[in-house]
């Protein structure tokens, strides 16, 4: 399931925007690192990290100009399936 959130992004020397934070709801999450990014014909992914090493997937569907939230993983689920 695709959880639709707002990304805050920078878009550095070459132009390309990349996510510095989401924001769900009433909560704002700071991105502290892009560990992977990848695309898709219709789609940018990142894989990111906070402060507190949780881990999220998220999307920017090109088409549609909307972020989604892909998959999200706390620290305390290491090695837990």
């Amino acid at each position: 399931m695709l959880i639709p959130i707002k990304v805050k992004c920078y878009a550095g020397y070459r132009g390309e925007e990349e996510p510095r934070a989401l924001e769900m709801g009433a909560s704002t999450v700071e991105i502290d690192a892009i560990l992977d990014r990848w695309l898709s014909p219709d789609h940018r992914y990142f894989k990111v990290a906070d402060t507190d090493e949780c881990i999220y997937i998220i999307r920017h569907d090109l088409n549609a100009q909307a972020w989604e939230l892909v998959y999200y993983r706390h620290p305390d689920a290491r090695g837990k399936g």
